[in-house]
């Protein structure tokens, strides 16, 4: 199925690269039997030597023979051994030459099987990637709802990478490990069968080991992440109540409770760490002891029986060595097909999945003439990211051609929804949408949607010039045309302003222009379409009054004799429309002109009455020029209201300078400097006996390489002993060696892995500790920040901290283990002959660049492939985002071209990475055989001329090889290494960051007799994540000791905020709030917080009993059970938990789901008594509440207010009614102020809500 989009030259490309893999993968075997001979050839030589040494013998007639005795009688003491026949110099030379031809031939194999898969792959993907965007492009937008863009980017990029690498060079690269595995089998099986088949004997038990060792990492990893799973859980419970937490002061006891989960996954942690020193010491056990069993085997073989050669030997240990090496390297090969598979069944599905309403197809009629008059008939529909949410309900309506129609209602009524619906983004699930009678189903879509010209709320530009987005309009529009939509959009002269005039550049997301000017070139796009039906969704409702003027004069002119929908908020917009219609969950429930509406006292009215009060309120206050800005906090969306149903939100108004600033500080967040070294190892200096001894334990193992060769040569040795007794003792003797480092070896690899694992769990746990501590001390307003929230921090937590293992830990037991592995060989190597050894060091450099080389080319590669595909990244994730745009302007055909256009590009930089890749692939093959070549002949040299013994050519060469490919390991572990010193460097930029308002210090005024008396003078506030909303205006307000204070007034006017402001969550910008007469800034935080109490709308309750939840409310003693049970009843609260099976010990279940709404809110209010608190502050704590248990905690609340200073938030005049001052309160500042009956008698805007009745919202 992977192979699915090849062509045949694609396939005979494979087929090819596959024939060449293959023949490639057979090159190892065919040195092994070079390698035999050459050994023998060795041996041979040195038996004649060590017999010539014998003073008794000589050569005659090439052969040896006893010098005192006659040929004849030399014959029959069978001394047949033939001498000076073999010159070892030329020998060599010739093997050398047969390395050589190996060695180009693996160089020219390695780099057409490279090349060709590399190549075809590439026009594979480049199919994939073109049939995968344009399938994209035509899904319907209900499909987009259900898959993020976020999700469809990365499987743009990374999943089809992932399909590339398993259709590219490693299919080749597993073809030919596979045939080195069976050609090595072969090889053993053919050469000596006994042999083989005793070390097949003993392999299961590596791989039984390595089994088990999957199998209880698996295990282990699994229970360690369980035990890590609950810390996380408090972590982000926590984390996602941190208001609640710091305003009960509870941030010690959550460390705590964060700690003492962390310590179970310690405990794994440090488990797992010694399971797998004990199988790997277990693995290098086996592999010593099937080492001591083959040579001690096979020797008898040679020596006894005499059926093998000794090079006879080697061909047979070392083919069915590197089969069963090359079958473990194949393995991750396989698991990339497994990936690629994975992510290629997800792309295949997308690239075969018919969408619902294909925006290509030609299918469906065009009218010849359109009025323009669209007729919902009983529409039912719920967006299917969302089937349980009902948004339209049997919505009838009618819009007549050439008249304005506004809708209005709260947001969430349904009002975009209907919008589109009739661009057909959507299909209805009931009822029809008709235009001028046809069901819009059966109209062409390409042709509807030119009929519609749209201008949303926040308008998408797309990243080019004026003129081009203006075209997007219409793509066969004049340069006249283009003008004349910019005039009557008004846009014209701020665009002739502008020094490239129609060229000037918007930038990404239109981000050059202000609000104002993107607003009016999206309206001159949608009229340079011409449209029948103008759809005009909020399109004034992100600008300040000016920009409203201009913007709204321009939809004035273009409205007439077009059939116009208008969504808004703003009275000024909405008066002048020919109907209104006022929707209410999902159904329009009143039609008609403005002041038929406002006689009918609903939906609209509510809307007008809070509308105009604001706006009078604001003209008497100050210039106007100044509080501008304040308009959008009328209808700014508040951060937590959920009950802003009325005065609709939209989260469009953080501005566009805001999230150019946001994109600043996601920059700088990115580069931070790696930390040093040093610092790390001091959060780890306590365990430093566990490093020590695990770095013993790492240089012993390193050790063992080097000393495997020198056995290994060693035994050649024994070959070319003549007298047999003393052979098979040494050869006995070298056995039993091998043994006693596998045996040391195992008790070495225990120690390195349970030392380190040690270390490193307890330095994870110190750092997550100290992490969770830092984070729970910074300030609310920290929080606010997209890029710390909860989410966000608990995956700092988990992940960061368990990086900065990585630089400490293991780690240094691999660079341990590596050096010291390095070094034996090299000291091995230089002592048994120098000369050699420089020989061989000079391709060290080749080797370990050829290594280095690999890696850099691919990351490299993948860096080039990277900014290759991102500008056709940038195309593709601008239309994603913006695909309704796209889908309304009807231009999904120009961006898929766009896209095909981009990819040719990273096609081509494929092409030129095969060849390279290839080569490189070719040369990091052939050097080792060259590097054989060489040594080897300068080996013979130097057993000829300088009487080297030839074992210590084996053994030079062996220690060397090994040594080389530690060097490698070596170098493979940095990128951890580095990504260690980047997460430590997060956590220390944490851990340094000091808070504005800190909870942990001690400085601060406290002082004895609090009396809880409050002013709040001139604050003025915004919150540092919207810097451009003015939330609290210059707010002037004070209440006496025990006295009652209430807030009312619409959502988003600031109510809350002061609330937090008091808690001191944030401090305010301007002015200051004082309590008995100091300045909030000025008083210590845990000292303030803790006289203060508070139930908010939605009480946040922990996941433990409700004894614990209510013992919360006070962190700084322990509390015993009576007090709870009269904080219990003085909230109504007792009496229900005593029903309950458990009572107190209740668990509550996550954030308190086990519990009705009251109950919840009678646990907050008992929390908040058990405090004593001087100040009780409750935020809108009924209204959430049915009837019943309102009355209940509403008279638990007015107890608790006894004696208190309290400030009320609420809607309902029930609650309000009796507090002793109340403050009507709007955009910031209070409008009214007094008691009930003062207030009614003003007759101002609380008279107004009371007599209406309106819900005051």
């Amino acid at each position: 199925q992977l192979f699915r989009f090849a062509t045949c030259r694609e396939v005979l490309m494979m087929a090819c690269g596959g024939v060449c893999a293959a023949l490639h993968g057979s090159a190892q075997p065919l040195m092994l039997l070079v390698f035999g001979m050459l050994t023998d050839a060795f041996i041979d030589y040195d038996v004649e030597l060590n017999e010539l040494m014998d003073p008794d013998k000589h050569c005659a007639n090439n052969t040896i023979q006893w010098r005192h005795l006659s040929a004849q009688e030399n014959l029959e003491l069978n001394m047949t051994r033939p001498c000076g026949i073999l010159d070892i110099e030329y020998e060599m030379t010739n093997f050398a030459y047969y390395y050589v031809g190996i060695g180009i031939a693996v160089f020219i194999l390695g780099y057409i099987q490279i090349s060709l898969w590399v190549t075809s792959a590439a026009s594979q993907i480049l199919i994939i990637r073109r049939m995968y965007f344009r399938k994209v492009m035509r899904m319907e937008i209900g499909w987009f709802d259900c898959s993020s863009v976020g999700e469809l980017n990365t499987r743009m990029s990374d999943d089809i990478n992932k399909i590339n690498d398993a259709i590219a060079d490693q299919v080749s690269i597993f073809i030919q490990r596979f045939t080195t595995f069976v050609c090595g089998f072969l090889m053993g099986f053919v050469k000596g069968w006994k042999l083989t088949l005793v070390i097949i004997a003993a392999s299961p038990l590596i791989g039984v080991g390595a089994a088990l060792m999957a199998l209880f990492v698996a295990r282990l990893t699994g229970q360690e992440l369980q035990a890590y799973a609950k810390a996380g859980a408090v972590a982000d419970e926590v984390l996602s109540s941190i208001r609640t937490v710091a305003a009960f002061g509870g941030e010690m006891k959550e460390v705590e409770r964060y700690d003492r989960n962390l310590i179970s996954a310690q405990r794994w942690g440090i488990r797992k760490g010694l399971i797998m020193g004990f199988f790997t010491g277990f693995m290098w056990l086996v592999i010593f002891l099937c080492y001591a069993l083959a040579f001690w085997y096979g020797s008898s073989l040679v020596v006894d029986t005499q059926e093998y050669s000794p090079g006879t030997l080697l061909q047979v240990f070392f083919g069915v060595l590197i089969a069963a090496l090359n079958l473990g390297q194949a393995s991750p090969c396989l698991e990339s097909f497994a990936a690629g598979r994975g992510a290629a069944t997800i792309i295949f599905e997308t690239i075969d999945r018919e969408p619902e309403i294909d925006c290509m197809s030609e299918a469906g009629y065009k009218l010849d003439k359109v009025k323009g008059d669209i007729e919902f008939h009983n529409v039912t529909f719920n967006y299917p990211s969302r089937p349980d949410v009902m948004i339209l309900d049997r919505l009838s309506l009618l819009v007549k051609s050439g008249e304005t129609t506004a809708f209005v209602g709260p947001s969430g009524a349904g009002k975009s929804t209907t919008v589109q619906l009739i661009q057909r983004f959507y299909d209805p699930k009931e009822g029809m949408v008709t235009l001028d009678g046809h069901d819009i189903r059966g109209l062409n879509i390409q042709w509807l949607r030119s009929l519609i010209g749209i201008v949303e709320q926040e308008p998408v530009l797309f990243a080019t010039t004026i003129a081009e987005n203006i075209r997007y309009g219409r793509p066969d529009v004049s340069t006249d045309d283009i003008i004349k939509a910019a005039k009557e959009a008004n846009a014209y002269n701020f665009i002739m302003d502008l020094p490239q005039k129609f060229d000037t550049l918007v930038g990404e997301g239109g981000g050059q222009m202000s609000g104002g000017q993107k607003q009016r070139i999206a309206i001159a796009r949608a009229l340079v379409r011409n449209p029948r039906i103008l759809l005009l969704d909020m399109a004034t409702s992100a600008l300040d009054n000016e920009s409203e003027a201009i913007v709204q004069e321009a939809l004035d002119k273009v409205r007439m004799g077009r059939t116009t929908i208008s969504i808004a908020h703003r009275l000024s917009t909405i008066k002048n429309a020919d109907v209104i219609v006022g929707f209410e969950h999902g159904r329009a429930v009143e039609r008609g002109k403005h002041d038929e509406l406002l006689e009918r006292k609903g939906v609209y009215f509510t809307l007008v009455t809070l509308q105009s009060q604001g706006d009078k309120a604001l003209n008497e206050k100050a210039q106007k020029s100044e509080y501008l800005s304040l308009l959008l906090a009328s209808i700014r969306q508040r951060s937590r209201s959920q009950m802003s149903n009325l005065i609709p939100e939209s989260s469009s108004y953080i501005s566009q300078a805001e999230t150019e600033k946001k994109d600043v500080f996601d920059d700088e967040d990115e580069t931070v400097e790696p930390a040093p070294v040093m610092r790390i190892m001091k959060f780890n200096a306590p365990e430093w006996p566990y490093m020590l001894f695990g770095s013993i334990g790492a240089s012993v193992n390193g050790g063992v390489n080097p000393v495997y060769s020198l056995l290994f040569s060693q035994i050649l040795a024994t070959f070319s002993i003549t007298d047999p007794v003393a052979q098979r003792e040494q050869i006995n003797g070298i056995c039993l060696f091998f043994v006693l480092v596998g045996i040391i070896s195992f008790f070495t690899q225990m120690l390195q892995g349970y030392a380190f694992s040690k270390s490193g769990e307890i330095l994870t746990r110190r750092l997550r500790r100290l992490g969770f501590h830092a984070m729970l001390g910074q300030e609310i307003g920290w929080f606010d920040d997209h890029r710390n929230s909860p989410g966000a921090l608990t995956t700092r937590l988990a992940t960061d901290a368990s990086q900065v293992q990585g630089a400490t830990g293991s780690q240094i037991g691999m660079i341990v283990n590596s050096l010291t592995n390095i070094g034996v060989a090299i000291i091995i190597s230089f002592y048994f002959s120098w000369k050699l050894t420089l020989v061989i060091m000079c391709f060290l450099p080749f080797l370990a660049l050829s290594g280095g080389f690999q890696a850099r080319m691919l990351t490299g590669f993948a860096k080039q492939d990277k900014q290759a595909m991102e500008s056709a990244g940038q195309i593709s994730g601008e239309a994603l985002n913006n695909i309704r745009t796209i889908a309304g302007l009807g231009k999904e055909r120009t961006f898929v071209a766009m896209y095909e256009a981009q990819l040719d590009a990273p096609y081509y930089a494929a092409l030129k990475k095969a060849n390279v890749y290839g080569a490189c692939y070719g040369f990091a093959q052939c050097v080792v055989f060259l590097a054989n070549s060489a040594s080897y002949r300068f080996g013979g040299y130097l057993v000829q001329q300088e009487g080297l013994h030839f074992s210590l050519v084996f053994r030079v060469i062996s220690a060397i090889v090994t040594s080389g490919t530690a060097l490698g390991r070596a170098s493979s572990y940095t990128p951890d290494y580095a990504k260690a010193k980047i997460s430590a460097a997060r956590f220390f930029q944490l851990l340094d960051r000091v808070p504005k308002i800190s909870v942990y210090s001690d400085n601060g005024e406290k002082w004895n007799n609090f009396k809880g008396h409050i002013d709040f003078i001139d604050c003025k506030f915004t919150y540092p994540t919207r810097p451009d909303i003015q939330v609290l205006n210059g707010l002037n307000v004070s209440v006496k000791p025990g006295q009652t204070l209430a807030f009312v007034g619409s959502s988003g006017c600031g109510k809350s905020t002061s609330i937090q402001l008091l808690e001191r969550f944030y401090d305010p910008d301007h002015g200051r709030v004082l309590i008995d007469g100091h300045d909030s800034t000025n008083i210590n935080v845990s000292f303030l917080r803790s006289k203060i109490g508070i139930v908010s709308q939605e009480p946040i309750l922990f996941d433990c009993s409700i004894a614990e939840n209510i013992r919360y409310g006070n962190n700084q003693c322990k509390i015993g059970m009576n007090e709870i049970i009269v904080a219990a009843q003085k909230a109504q609260l007792h009496d229900f938990v005593m029903s309950l099976p458990e009572k107190y010990d209740t668990n509550v279940g996550s954030q308190g789901s086990q519990l009705s709404r009251g109950q919840k809110q009678r646990i907050a209010i008992a929390r908040a008594i058990i405090r004593d608190p001087k100040i009780l502050l409750l935020d809108e704590a009924t209204s959430a509440l049915d009837t019943e248990s309102e009355k209940t905690v509403q008279e638990a609340l007015d107890k608790a207010r006894e004696g208190r200073t309290c400030i009320v938030i609420a809607h309902r005049l029930s609650t309000i009614q009796n507090s002793d001052i109340i403050a009507v309160m709007s955009r910031g500042y209070v409008i009214e102020m007094g008691a009930h009956e003062q207030l009614m008698g003003l007759k101002g805007a609380y008279y107004k809500l009371v007599t209406t009745g309106a819900p005051i919202s």
